[in-house]
């Protein structure tokens, strides 16, 4: 059973999101062989405040925090 994990900064919309399961779960079928019932996909979503590269925050960068 495979299982998928994406860590994004939270901003996309229900819509994207739902789009973004389908296509990784149907890639995976494809790619292994797996039966769609048997895919799992996480998706969390972090606060720009949380995800950091370079000690700078993607809110940092975008300007988003004093």
């Amino acid at each position: 059973m495979p299982l998928i994990e994406v860590t994004l900064v939270e901003g996309r919309s229900p819509q994207q999101l739902r789009v973004l399961i389908s296509e990784l779960t149907h890639a995976a079928a494809r790619a292994v062989a797996a039966p769609v019932a048997n895919i799992r996909v996480v998706v969390r979503e972090v606060p720009a405040t949380h995800w950091a590269a370079g000690d700078v925050t993607i809110a940092e960068r975008a300007g988003d925090t004093p």
